[in-house]
């Protein structure tokens, strides 16, 4: 195993704290959409993807590549929002293999029930905690991240 130089303590502590806040924050707005009486964040990820799209509607790959939660399990998670009438599938008339996911009146209208509570949690265990500028300067370097994952053309794997 090779080691990075630039890997020192400081950013290793940085790392680390990262990806614990990001695990914590989101159970806890998981935790606030249990008690909420609604389904869980992964379900909200996938309608917000697909409200997100053009005419509410993704082929299943596409969807596959823009959720940020549970893509591993993807084709199960699509499987009972189809059970709960939150999206329906449909066949792509240009290749027979290819399906679409729908996004449903009911989807459309439980994302808006969901995203009140996610608004909440997002203010109450993030938004609040970080003044303006805190703000900017993470927005900053989340952007530059973000680019420079893309630019090694780098593809997320669940």
């Amino acid at each position: 195993m090779s080691t990075n130089s630039a890997l020192d303590p400081l950013r290793n502590s940085v790392w680390r704290s990262l990806l614990t806040v990001h695990t914590r924050l989101l159970d806890l707005i998981a935790e606030k959409l249990t008690q909420a009486d609604l389904p869980p964040l992964e379900w909200y990820d996938v309608l917000l993807t697909l409200k997100e799209a053009p005419d509410y509607c993704l082929r299943l790959s596409e969807l596959a590549e823009k959720v940020l939660l549970s893509r591993s399990n993807l084709t199960r998670l699509v499987d009972r929002l189809e059970k709960a009438d939150f999206l329906y599938r449909k066949s792509c008339p240009s290749d027979r293999r290819g399906t679409y996911a729908v996004l449903s009146e009911a989807g459309l209208e439980m994302q808006k029930k969901m995203w009140v509570v996610y608004a909440e949690g997002i203010s109450e265990y993030f938004a609040s905690h970080i003044s303006d500028d805190e703000a900017r300067t993470l927005q900053q370097i989340c952007d530059r991240l973000l680019s420079n994952s893309a630019q090694l053309n780098i593809k997320p794997k669940n």
